[in-house]
């Protein structure tokens, strides 16, 4: 026995032209080299084809598809953290405030987020680690907060019932708040007093603090009222506090056309508009849900996945013969240095 060889076979379309060795020698060096060449060009052009189809896809569905004006999810897992709060059809509209698009403006909010909370870790203290807040306050009404649950710090810990959420108001100096946007919980400054509220009673509250996406100029967040205090959120040390905006209209709500209102403060009383809030690692929101950059005119759910599809495939078929190309440029690059070295001999 010589050796052992072990080998997988499989289908793989594609072709191959052989030429006489003989021949091509006997060929002027131009000549041998476009006949080396004509494999990669094949591949080179399948590829432009490829980038051409991918950068008008979106002037090409247009008639049918409705392009960056949010993206739609197409499945959620069932074990995403996303699951039973997004279902298919529904549209992102967006994070924290912040319009979002298409693919590209949810994949760049998700990582802005999970920065801002790493750095947020990363500045706790060790003694207070535990328990820490973001600036993403709200302007709670203090006939809500007398009506509220009162709880108490133990050491680092503090409890809610399952369906309240804890609550710390802030202090503002001079109208600002401090630069550290990590606010620790300080036992001596509150008193050691939170409050337990519904999340669903405080998202359709103006906003306040400055977690949200945002930027005031003049650094100013304590805008509620006389009647009203600023309460940011308690999260555990690495959790994110995230509004997410979504709309699945029903058929009277799809004839107003595209969400363009959700930036304004009148869409908090659009019915079109839901919001919630997804406590949690933020990374783990981008791989469990499928969203696409296209939404189908007309409801027609065979074709919600068409443009992905045709997107995927597109990729697909570029990666394959751009792989191909660089595998074809091989004898190219041989012959060339075969060339180069008959060259220097006969100089």
């Amino acid at each position: 026995m010589e050796y052992i060889a072990v080998f997988l076979a499989s289908l793989f379309p594609g072709a191959l032209v052989a030429f006489n060795h003989e021949l091509l020698l006997a060929l002027s060096k131009v000549s041998a080299l476009r006949i080396y060449c004509a494999g990669v060009w094949h591949n080179a052009a399948l590829c432009a084809v490829c980038a051409w189809a991918l950068f008008v896809e979106p002037l090409i569905l247009s008639p049918f598809y409705i392009h960056d004006e949010g993206p739609m999810v197409l499945d959620v897992s069932p074990t995403s953290p996303l699951s039973g709060y997004l279902s298919p059809g529904d549209v992102i509209i967006s994070l924290d405030g912040i319009r979002i698009n298409n693919l590209q403006e949810w994949s760049q909010m998700i990582a802005i987020l999970t920065e801002h909370y790493q750095n947020s870790q990363n500045h706790s203290l060790p003694g207070n680690s535990m328990k820490t807040s973001v600036g993403k306050g709200y302007c709670v009404p203090y006939s809500l907060i007398e009506e509220s649950k009162h709880i108490s710090l133990k050491g680092n810990e503090t409890s809610c019932p399952d369906e309240l959420s804890p609550f710390i108001t802030i202090q503002c100096l001079d109208q600002a708040m401090p630069d550290d946007d990590n606010l620790e919980v300080n036992h001596q400054r509150d008193g050691g007093e939170l409050h337990c509220l519904y999340a669903t009673d405080i998202l359709n509250l103006e906003k306040c603090g400055d977690g949200w996406g945002r930027i005031r100029n003049n650094r100013s967040s304590c805008l509620c009222s006389k009647d009203k205090a600023c309460f940011v959120p308690l999260l555990s040390t690495g959790v994110a506090w995230v509004e997410i905006a979504y709309s699945n209209p029903p058929l009277q709500c799809s004839q107003l056309g595209t969400m363009r209102v959700v930036d304004d403060d009148n869409s908090r009383e659009n019915p079109c508009v839901k919001t919630f809030v997804f406590v949690g690692d933020v990374n783990s929101m981008k791989p469990s849900v499928l969203l696409t950059s296209y939404q189908p005119r007309w409801s027609a759910k065979f074709g919600a996945h068409l443009p992905y599809v045709l997107e995927k495939f597109l990729m697909f078929t570029f990666n394959v013969s751009l792989a191909l190309a660089l595998l074809n440029s091989l004898p190219v690059c041989t012959h060339i240095e075969r060339i180069t070295f008959s060259d220097f001999l006969v100089f």
